[in-house]
């Protein structure tokens, strides 16, 4: 396997494990905030994957949190280059694009989701809310 096709698959790798926690956590609360309850009780029932994610959040944080520190390492790292032929450069040029948007989709994903999970009950306790 090439070392451009790792790079593209790793990231693609890197958005469905950043998926996972908001699947796991800000997907739920935000449904039973909207009181859908139900459905997340159905999903939970229905897919026991996303009640393991739950259960375990903080080794799907973490975990997620590693991959993403280690695609920004593969995409942001220096001595990066294309080669010289003009048609390989611009898939180049147009891989290193789409890992770029792939990795800022995956860190918003994340964001969300530990805004979700640690941070939006104590923001409401604190509020009064």
């Amino acid at each position: 396997m090439r070392k451009e096709n790792l790079h593209d698959y790793f990231g693609w790798v890197t958005l469905f494990i950043t998926s996972g926690t908001l699947l796991c956590c800000a997907l739920p609360i935000l449904l039973v905030s909207l009181g859908f309850g139900a459905v997340v009780a159905g999903l939970n029932y229905n897919i026991p994957g996303l009640l393991f994610l739950a259960e375990h959040k903080v080794w799907t944080f973490g975990l997620s949190a590693l991959f993403l520190v280690f695609l920004a390492w593969l995409i942001y790292r220096p001595n990066q280059s294309c080669p010289s032929d003009v048609q390989l450069a611009r898939y180049c040029a147009g891989s290193k694009k789409w890992n770029k948007r792939i990795f800022l989709l995956s860190v918003i994903i994340w964001i969300i989701g530990f805004f979700a999970s640690y941070l939006l009950l104590p923001l409401r306790v604190f509020l009064g809310i």
